[in-house]
């Protein structure tokens, strides 16, 4: 049976509102939302500042792998959607920084005209695995 996986560092509006969960534990595999630059009180964390929403959205994600039991290097793969695409090293650093294991998630990139909030730069959705 599946299980929500909705940490408490994490606002509960965005995700009641729009009828979703932060992580979906299916077994061994956690399903990880896009994680967007959200703080625990629902402000957007760094507006029109890249860097600090990838710092963010990467944070939050770390928060829903663990509040799942898991760790970042549990994280198999992920997508990151910028709005835009010369955004992608920046958003490589704050990979690079999040994970340090032995083997890297795969990562997609992918350039989109807007998401969610016109104040979101970033979006990164992840898939771990959580078995042995």
């Amino acid at each position: 049976m599946p299980e929500a996986i909705m940490p408490t560092d994490l606002p509960a509006d965005p995700a009641v509102n729009n009828t979703y969960s932060y992580g979906v534990r299916a077994g061994d595999t956690l399903h990880i939302a896009g994680m967007v630059s959200f703080a625990a009180d629902g402000a957007i964390v760094g507006e029109g500042d890249i860097e600090a929403q990838a710092e963010q959205a990467m944070k939050n994600m770390k928060a829903v792998v663990e509040a799942a039991g898991g760790s970042m290097d549990d994280i198999v793969r992920t997508t990151t959607y910028l709005v835009d695409v010369a955004d992608a090293p920046i958003a490589s650093a704050a990979r690079a920084r999040y994970f340090t294991g032995p083997v890297k998630p795969t990562h997609t990139v992918v350039g989109v005209a807007a998401l969610g909030r016109p104040a979101f730069l970033i979006e990164i959705e992840a898939t771990a695995y959580l078995g042995d």
